[in-house]
């Protein structure tokens, strides 16, 4: 903990930036192997329950501070940026590679500079249009390429990715511009404690209680599920809040540079298969979210 008060706010956020990266890379292949045994609502409910009991655990003293308006924004945050989005990646892993998804992924922050400009008064200059431009080119050649390669899968479940991903986007605007006095812990805590209750209630309703037998695949599901849902989401959500708070919105979600090339990793391991299109395009979605970051960067050393 020491460290971390050394680091400083300007280097710590690039810690949190790494881990981040880190652990949601890994997300997505937890997830295929939660689908495993699991249907997508119950591999989703359980990531938020999994998350909650964490949460609750380490963090529940923090919710005292909150006041009713406060609240009403975390509500709204929760469903955004935390329950819509656990369903959407779990059905679209039913059809599409894990690190297919992760690269649809990092469509955030382009997505996340459009919902700033309409919705919360971002400035638009001409080099974050064209890396919008070609972080969405890059989209739509990603999604074609896997589709000739995977004939198999249906890639129509990757515009389940793209809502996820827009969701986030929302999100990370919501936090930045209306969240900034109230704490992560508390954020986050809040969240996952709001989101329980429908959780528990799509779980019990997709028969998951009535589960006669625990089969190997089944015990090796809920561990995997079990470790999205504590690392994943509640330990990550957490970092994540916190990361908004002492940056800016674009270089938060620009924690996608890192997260693609970790699932990859993993993807590659677990035997899935990738053409040299899929690799291009992925690369040009990358260049385009660096082309908004990198002219943000610049604008800040001239406003200097």
């Amino acid at each position: 903990m020491a460290f971390v008060f050394y680091m400083g706010s300007k280097n710590i956020k690039w810690l949190y930036l790494v881990i981040l990266s880190l652990v949601w890379g890994s997300s997505f292949i937890l997830i295929k192997k939660a689908l495993i045994a699991l249907t997508p609502l119950q591999v989703g409910s359980l990531r938020l329950i999994f998350a909650a009991i964490f949460l609750v655990l380490v963090g529940l003293k923090s919710l005292k501070q909150l006041n009713r308006k406060q609240w009403k924004l975390i509500i709204i945050s929760a469903f955004i940026g935390s329950f819509f989005p656990v369903f959407l990646f779990a059905y679209a892993e039913t059809e599409i590679d894990s690190a297919i998804a992760s690269i649809l992924n990092a469509t955030t922050p382009l997505l996340t500079l459009i919902f700033g400009v309409f919705f919360f008064k971002a400035i638009l200059t001409q080099n974050k249009t064209i890396g919008v431009i070609v972080g969405l080119l890059g989209t739509v050649g990603l999604i074609l390429s896997g589709a000739s390669i995977n004939p198999d899968q249906d890639y129509l479940y990757s515009f389940l990715v793209i809502i996820a991903a827009t969701f986030y986007a929302v999100n990370v605007n919501i936090l930045k511009f209306y969240m900034q006095d109230i704490s992560a812990v508390a954020i986050t805590v809040g969240s996952f404690l709001v989101l329980s209750l429908p959780a528990t209630i799509i779980l019990y309703y997709t028969g998951f209680f009535e589960t006669e037998s625990l089969t190997s695949e089944l015990q090796w599901s809920l561990i995997s599920v079990g470790i999205l849902g504590v690392l994943g989401t509640g330990l990550a959500m957490i970092l994540f809040n916190k990361l908004v708070q002492i940056s800016d919105p674009v270089f938060t979600t620009s924690v996608t540079y890192i997260i693609p090339i970790v699932a990859l990793g993993w993807g590659i391991l677990d035997g899935e298969v990738f053409g040299l299109w899929q690799l291009f395009s992925a690369a040009i979605i990358l260049i385009g979210v660096f082309i908004v970051n990198r002219s943000k960067n610049l604008m800040h050393k001239k406003s200097r």
